[in-house]
């Protein structure tokens, strides 16, 4: 994506321009105690296997896994897809497709169905990979059995459905009728735990202001911008150049912008321990959303009064589905980032600042059987002024930021708000006597800082856990830090 940021805000008064460099940026790092997912160890009847965690295939149709009613063997990856499918009914029709080769795995490393390619038996069980798989695989589905998809037609987030009646064959495939149903349906007592880095290329972008664009990179080569920067693999970036209310009675050089860009290279984590022991639902999960930040912007004017709460104004929308497959089963995560600025002032402050933030961030939510959902929120922030001054007596903030969202098959399961910010202030009052003589006097500070917090949802359960009686907050994190002060007298 593209450069995203330089300007903010705030036309102005009488200006005091002050130039702040050499500061030293300085590393803030905070967590509401960051729980780690379940370790994962062998279970205790050694039937469990470690599943891959990876990218599904592109450029090919993924198929469906099918976990059977009858308990024979595994989950296993099928020709099956499905055909079609209506939301309001649950019924879907399911037909076979073409078999797609399964990519092949690095030499000594296990397969995606968690077996070693130089035995053909798995690592942790010893069973050889094909045993009792065809016709099993294949065959047509049957009550009881669930279905673990890839998006298709009528399901664009995917589908996990248990089959509750089969209505019969059609020109397209078999018909059936299905129930929501979770992923321990479909891992059984497998264990997985693995990063997934989002395509850049399959993020959909809806620009909500004019002077927004958009660019990524997948490989290498690519330039942007009017200097011909080059983007680093697997980023995105978003360039914003926008106006903000300006104060009413300010003069028009201090009309009030923000611009700059935001540049993300987002990241799933999934980790999931079936292992029970004998015991409904899983015994660890982790379901998350890491990732590095840059940003560069700059908040110059002066900003108009806020009313209430802070002026929020989202400039661009992004939507992921990015499909993981664990071992056999294809997991469709859903990723979708609002991009934002938002400033509070009082109407009487002109600024210029700009500031280079760049750091990382991670939020999601950690399961441990017996203790329940845990939220994880945790930020490495550096930051580092440019230019920075500010004129009058007031106060004024401004954000550049995005909520994201990231959940599975279409329910949202964690959600969080990530703002690095930049806040000033400043008590500078001028005089005049009779006789011709002024005088200046003041003081002004500037800080820089974020803020990140966030909800787990409900639909975490999609993991096969306990229902949540309500939200769990991630808490809120903050740090903030001294960018500037600067004094004047005369």
């Amino acid at each position: 994506m593209r450069t995203l940021a330089r300007r903010l805000l705030i036309p102005g008064l009488t200006a005091l321009a002050l130039t702040a460099t050499g500061c030293g940026s300085t590393s803030h790092t905070g967590a509401a105690e960051p729980a780690a997912p379940a370790a994962v160890t062998p279970s205790s009847d050694g039937t469990s296997q470690q599943l891959d965690v990876a990218a599904a295939p592109q450029g090919t149709s993924t198929p469906a896994a099918v976990a059977r009613a009858d308990g024979k063997g595994r989950t296993e990856k099928s020709a099956l897809k499905v055909a079609s499918y209506d939301r309001a009914t649950g019924r879907a029709v399911i037909a076979k497709g073409a078999q797609t080769p399964g990519r092949s795995p690095a030499p000594g490393k296990p397969s995606e169905t968690g077996r070693s390619p130089e035995t053909g038996k798995s690592p942790e069980t010893g069973k050889s990979p094909d045993a009792g798989k065809s016709p099993e695989a294949d065959k047509p589905v049957a009550v009881g059995d669930v279905i673990a998809s890839a998006p298709a037609p009528g399901a664009p987030a995917g589908l996990l459905a248990k089959v509750t009646e089969v209505v019969g064959k059609t020109d397209q495939g078999t018909e059936v009728k299905t129930a929501a149903t979770t992923l321990a349906a479909v891992l059984g007592d497998d264990k997985a735990d693995g990063k997934v880095p989002v395509d850049p290329a399959a993020v959909t972008v809806e620009p909500l202001t004019k002077g927004v664009t958009f660019s990524w990179a997948k490989g290498p080569g690519l330039t942007f911008g009017p200097e011909g920067a080059k983007l680093p693999l697997g980023n995105l970036r978003l360039d914003v150049n926008a106006a903000v209310d300006t104060a009413p009675d300010a003069p028009a050089s201090a009309g009030a912008s923000v611009s700059g860009f935001v540049q993300l290279a987002p990241q799933v984590e999934f980790a999931y321990d079936g292992s029970a022991g004998g015991a409904p639902g899983p015994r660890g999960a982790f379901l998350g959303m890491s990732g590095d930040w840059s940003s560069q912007w700059k908040l110059q004017g002066r900003a108009a009064a806020s009313t209430g709460a802070p002026k929020r104004i989202p400039f661009a929308k992004l939507h992921s589905s990015p499909v993981i497959q664990v071992g056999p089963v294809p997991v469709v995560v859903n990723l979708d980032l609002t991009c934002y600025i938002q400033v509070e002032a009082d109407g009487r402050v002109t600024v210029e600042v700009q500031q280079d933030v760049k750091g990382d961030f991670k939020v999601g939510g950690s399961y441990a059987s017996g203790k329940g959902w845990t939220p994880v929120s945790a930020s490495n922030v550096k930051s580092t002024p440019v230019k920075a001054s500010v004129t009058a007596t007031g106060k004024v903030k401004g954000a550049i930021g995005a909520e994201a969202s990231v959940g599975l098959y279409g329910a949202v399961g964690v959600t969080a708000d990530f703002a690095p910010y930049v806040r000033g202030e400043g008590d500078i009052k001028a005089a005049a006597s009779s006789d011709g003589k002024t005088s200046l006097e003041g003081a002004w500070a500037l800080y820089g800082g974020f803020d990140l917090s966030g909800n787990l949802q409900l639909q975490l359960s999609l993991f096969g856990t306990p229902v949540f009686e309500r939200k769990i907050p991630l808490g809120t994190l903050n740090r903030e830090w001294a960018l500037s002060t600067g004094h004047i007298k005369r």
